[in-house]
């Protein structure tokens, strides 16, 4: 986190941790979408910030959950037990990798339309609204607020991830418009290939790159990535969550480009023969 961010993270924690449960609810529209997340053990003191930011939308999605290991039932802070109730839920998995923000509730909620989001970020507002405007006009697509575009050279070779740049306007090869999961990533039902279940599979293959997992499935299922249109400021990072990141790693390491390399050559995808 930058140093000019902390004072905002801090303001929007004091803020969201005053409110009661019942005030996050009151009087507001519910929208026919499930938001799910997942945790580990060093962010469980700090996930509640993010599970208050989704009940602050401006609407109210139908079910909030969130995934944790079976290690952790009896390690649940009061904070985030408090909110529990018949908006939010935890369920539990019996392994660790980011993953399951996306492949549990496909097992749990098949026919409904799945929004993923991070464990150490504070929502916006109208980050909900926003992003259910852009899936009410284009309801078959994958939508994401943050994209990157997968790039390869003029001979073929894929880049460093660094050089997978965002583009807001869209990536000029659609099908290499790939969703950033942190800013909270839209999948109406059926826009995934079954293999999304398959854990041995996409532990061996992206075990610390579900956003690039999910990618393949979708082309495999020849769905449409799009990046929204609307959408505004980025999510607020949650002070003191990003001691344990994969995202750091992966970059520092260029493992996302490592990951997609084995994913594309495992299913013989060739991106430079996609019309």
């Amino acid at each position: 986190m930058k140093v000019k961010e902390i004072p905002v993270s801090l303001f929007h924690q004091t803020s969201l941790s005053w409110k009661s449960k019942e005030k996050f609810t009151l009087t507001k529209t519910q929208i026919p979408v499930i938001v799910s997340l997942a945790s580990i053990p060093s962010r469980l003191h700090i996930v509640h910030l993010t599970v208050r930011s989704i009940m602050n939308q401006e609407v109210l999605p139908e079910k909030i959950v969130l995934w944790l290991h079976k290690d952790l039932k009896s390690e649940i802070p009061k904070k985030l037990n408090d909110l529990i109730g018949g908006l939010f839920s935890i369920e539990y998995t019996d392994y660790f990798s980011s993953h399951r923000k996306l492949v549990e509730p496909l097992k749990h909620f098949p026919n409904k339309t799945i929004i993923t989001c991070d464990d150490d970020m504070m929502y916006r507002k109208n980050w909900l609204s926003n992003l259910y405007k852009v899936h009410q006009k284009d309801p078959d697509k994958i939508i994401a607020n943050q994209t990157r575009c997968i790039t390869y050279n003029e001979t073929g070779e894929l880049l460093p991830y660094k050089q997978w740049k965002p583009n807001p306007s869209g990536c000029d090869r659609p099908e290499l418009t790939l969703p950033i999961g942190a800013g909270g990533t839209l999948y109406p039902p059926n826009t995934l290939d079954q293999k999304v279940f398959d854990k041995e599979l996409f532990l061996s293959l992206a075990p610390n790159a579900d956003d690039l997992w999910f990618k393949i499935m979708g082309l495999l299922k020849d769905s449409v990535s799009i990046q929204a249109y609307n959408a505004g400021k980025e999510p607020i990072p949650i002070w003191g969550s990003q001691k344990q990141s994969l995202k750091s790693t992966n970059i520092k390491e260029d493992k996302n480009r490592t990951q997609w390399l084995a994913l594309t050559d495992h299913f013989q995808l060739k991106l430079e023969d996609i019309d």
